[in-house]
């Protein structure tokens, strides 16, 4: 298909606002909503902004080809209020508000071509003239065609598209909005419909956000699930830091894994294989490690080494019983790197990714993949003690690389966010980054991360270390009602609710807000510390952040998202696993095979 330049056709439409493409940088990262068709035919993804549609993905998600496309009255645009126009598809509604005039516009795309429609309906207490504005973003293509009226009118009602591709956009108008919308709608209720429901949840909230993690996953390249479909803060503005305004729109294999367990409990089964399978044939270098994230296409981006991205797969493996000699001989690539990689398991990058050290969760995460690994190869008649042998020596060991006796805080010991040395007790300090201005003791940085060593199965939930720690993370980290990520996070917004940025050489202080998914995890240890009611109370306070489009952020603030990723795809991930682990009892995500060897 030729991509063609921005042609705007005037069927019956007046000029559109353009921008030169070398101004535009990407709408604030608060999505309000997020749809793409169910079928594969159809490689378009929209979002919606505060104003109308802000950036629309296509060819693929690692590619934004727009920045917004707005209904301007008089050259002005409304103030947007978001919706899900359909509880059971990706179809939004965006009520507009202008100076003496108010509309609705209906969002969906064709299933069977690159288009987004919009259905458009305008009142106004005296004639106006409609137009678009249409932003190309990166050398981005996009034809526009609508049937709105030239003429100023008190009233409209029409259609415009947005589509890529000769003469799709015409196409996908002729075809018209009801017969895409009914189409699109179809899509996803048959998928749903082939699915179970967790009792636990709010269902209109869970139907969305199992539909925004299935439409997190490319089309192109199946089993590429990206983190989120927005650029918050620098990631959008500063192109040293972020050249292809990522990193946000790439494939990170510990996104990957939980946004795949998740879709286990869902009952999409196949989501997760497609996943391992991309996680293997896509991700994988040839020494067995997986990247920090990757295009879609499976292209490294950052190529920093995180241990518990590398056992990302050996975990999913082992939930998917996948011993074929394929999946194995690229299972012991990873298991193998595990063992081989220097003073392992000390990780270049923990799982917030900006240290390097000892971390408590990279470990867990290490030590559990080991052992699933050694039972998938046990299973199918081999000998996998070797594995064993290094797994029960760093979950003995542990404790000696990462908690620490003589710490700031009480009760002791406690564990640490990650140690520079693998000695805990040592006053050994470093830089947190994003923007600290000083350095810092290692026994005064704590994190919930910790608590993946007992949801990994290396660690029972009454573990005195365990509760100790979650005494000291409540003390230090927990602020309305939810935890920030560790210590003095600098990932975040300026105390005046600036963005986040790269500030050298003098560094304007940021500060990194309150992270949802992390209830999550506290109320899978609530679960597994008989404490059902209160982990249930964390599903809810899951649930209270959802903006009015549901979906959820990756941080929050006074009880509402930030401009941080919207939707995150982790977020609302958490949000399922968690519901599905109410209903068993017991988080259904915890390895039995580590369980059961640790007596956890």
């Amino acid at each position: 298909m030729k991509p063609l330049a921005l042609v705007v056709l005037l069927l019956v439409m007046s000029a559109p606002v353009a921008r030169a493409a070398a101004e535009v940088v990407p709408l604030p990262a608060d999505k309000q909503a997020f749809g793409t068709a169910r079928s594969t035919a159809s490689p378009v993804w929209f979002t919606l902004g505060h104003q109308g549609l802000s950036e629309i993905f296509h060819p693929d998600l690692s590619t934004p080809a727009t920045r917004e496309t707005r209904l301007l009255v008089d050259g002005k645009p409304g103030q947007a209020h978001t919706e899900p126009a359909d509880t059971k598809s990706l179809t939004f509604r965006q009520r507009l508000r202008g100076d003496g005039w108010h509309g609705e516009i209906t969002y969906v795309t064709d299933p069977q071509r690159a288009a987004v429609l919009a259905e458009v309906e305008v009142t106004a207490q005296r004639p106006v003239r409609l137009s678009i504005d249409h932003v190309p973003l990166n050398g981005g293509t996009g034809e526009v065609v609508s049937t709105l009226p030239t003429e100023p009118v008190r009233h409209a009602h029409g259609t415009f598209v947005v589509g890529f591709g000769e003469g799709v956009a015409k196409a996908a108008l002729r075809k018209g909005f009801g017969a895409a919308a009914r189409e699109y709608a179809q899509g996803w209720r048959t998928y749903l419909d082939g699915l179970e429901r967790p009792k636990s949840a709010d269902r209109r909230l869970y139907d969305m956000s199992v539909m925004v993690l299935a439409a997190t996953e490319d089309k192109t390249h199946p089993g590429a699930s990206i983190a989120s479909p927005s650029f918050p803060w620098a990631f959008g503005t500063d192109r040293e830091l972020a050249p292809e305004l990522g990193p946000y729109a790439l494939v990170w294999p510990r996104d990957l894994y939980h946004v795949s367990t998740a879709m286990i409990a869902a009952g999409d089964r196949g989501f997760a294989e497609r996943s391992l399978d991309f996680m293997l044939r896509e991700q994988q270098q040839p020494d067995g490690h997986l990247p920090q994230n990757t295009r879609v296409d499976g292209t490294p981006v950052w190529t920093k080494v995180q241990l518990d991205q590398v056992a990302a797969p050996l975990l999913l493996a082992w939930h998917l019983d996948r011993r074929d000699e394929s999946t194995m001989d690229a299972l012991r690539l990873s298991a193998d790197y595990l063992l081989s990689y220097p003073n392992a398991p000390f990780s270049e990058q923990e799982r917030w990714e900006n240290q390097d050290g000892y971390s408590p969760a990279t470990i867990a995460s290490a030590v559990a993949g080991l052992v699933c690994f050694a039972d998938l190869v046990r299973r199918n008649g081999e000998n996998g003690d070797r594995y064993l042998a290094v797994a029960d020596d760093w979950q003995r060991k542990v404790d000696g690389w990462t908690a620490t006796r003589t710490g700031p805080y009480e009760p002791k010991p406690y564990y640490l966010r990650v140690t520079k040395d693998g000695n805990p007790d040592a006053p050994t300090k470093y830089n947190l980054g994003d923007n600290n201005p000083a350095d810092i003791d290692q026994r005064a940085v704590v994190d919930p991360s910790f608590l993946e060593l007992v949801r990994l199965g290396l660690k029972r939930a009454d573990d005195p270390v365990v509760t100790n720690t979650v005494k000291v993370v409540d003390r230090q980290l927990k602020e309305q009602g939810y935890w920030h990520r560790f210590t003095q996070d600098g990932f975040g917004e300026t105390a005046d609710g600036g963005p986040w940025g790269i500030n050298f050489p003098v560094p304007t202080r940021t500060y990194g807000r309150l992270w949802p998914l992390l209830s999550g995890e506290r109320g899978e240890y609530e679960l597994l510390a008989g404490d059902k009611a209160t982990a249930a109370q964390r599903l809810r306070q899951i649930a209270a952040v959802a903006n009015s489009g549901l979906m959820l952020p990756e941080q929050v603030w006074n009880g509402r998202g930030t401009t941080s990723a919207t939707p995150l795809a982790w977020t609302h991930a958490q949000y399922v696993r968690l519901a599905w682990s109410l209903d068993a009892g017991r988080p259904v995500e915890r390895p039995d095979v580590v369980v059961n060897r640790y007596g956890s």
